[in-house]
């Protein structure tokens, strides 16, 4: 599932947040976004699967395709949008009052009227295999999901995500609430993910950009109160060692950021 985004702006009412991002996204790769705290990253990710709708008085003006399809053309169902195209958030966000086993279906319950047992086990080995965390939560898939630790919470919920078989798998900061173990496992496991799906991943850690993505956008904004733009968009190996503007080059030095 490649992804086109030509000349996007993001508002919140009369605040233009990101202005002018054009960039393609290859299918089946991981891209990543960095830049500064405030720079509209986040923001950006979001739109990707209309989930910054969820603020009153947020809009696009522009064009995002994925597949072809113009993902804000005016016949579009967002939710049909964001089951094409998962997400998976800074905190582990698993359902408190539902099981391991529980917490991987959520989706497909709210997506299908009913699912027959052997069709739910299959749904639940498989993604939880998928997240690599199966060996780790087969013999207690009715315990509280919130009973899991930190990284296997946030493993969780990539099965959740994964459970309903997206094309699309967005990551805002996966491992920033993570231990440095916890993080390494959910590297691993982005790396294991791209066969099956277009990975985009927002990170405060370069280290992380350059460690797992094929991809990088970097982002920043002009001045304080200004909208984040898209400084420079070009493969990892390049931007990290030979990037087109110096500003990138100043980021990732740490001479700012």
């Amino acid at each position: 599932m490649s992804i086109q985004v030509k000349d996007t702006s993001i508002f919140y009412g009369d605040f233009k947040a990101v202005e002018d991002v054009t960039m393609s996204i290859k299918p089946k790769s991981v891209t990543a976004f960095i830049g500064p705290s405030g720079c509209g990253k986040s923001t950006f990710l979001r739109t990707l699967n209309r989930m910054h709708e969820v603020i009153p008085g947020a809009y696009v003006e522009g064009k995002i395709s994925i597949h072809g399809q113009d993902i804000y053309g005016p016949n579009v169902d967002p939710v049909a949008v964001r089951r094409k195209v998962g997400m998976v958030f800074q905190r582990p966000n698993p359902f408190p009052t539902m099981s391991i086993y529980d917490n991987v279906l959520a989706g497909n319950k709210l997506n299908s009227k009913r699912i027959k047992k052997s069709e739910a086990d299959s749904i639940v080995e498989s993604a939880l295999r998928g997240a690599n965390l199966w060996n780790e939560v087969k013999d207690r898939l009715s315990k509280p999901g919130m009973g899991l630790s930190g990284g296997q919470q946030q493993r969780l919920c990539i099965a959740r995500a994964i459970a309903v078989q997206p094309e699309v798998l967005l990551m805002d900061e996966p491992c920033s609430a993570l231990d440095p173990i916890s993080t390494a496992a959910i590297e691993d496991l982005i790396h294991e993910l791209k066969s099956d799906y277009t990975i985009v991943i927002v990170t405060h850690n370069m280290q992380q950009a350059a460690r797992v993505s094929d991809d990088t956008g970097f982002f920043n904004l002009k001045a304080a109160g200004q909208p984040g733009h898209l400084v420079e968009f070009n493969p990892t190996k390049q931007m990290f060692t030979k990037p087109d503007n110096p500003d990138t080059e100043a980021y990732i030095s740490g001479r700012f950021g």
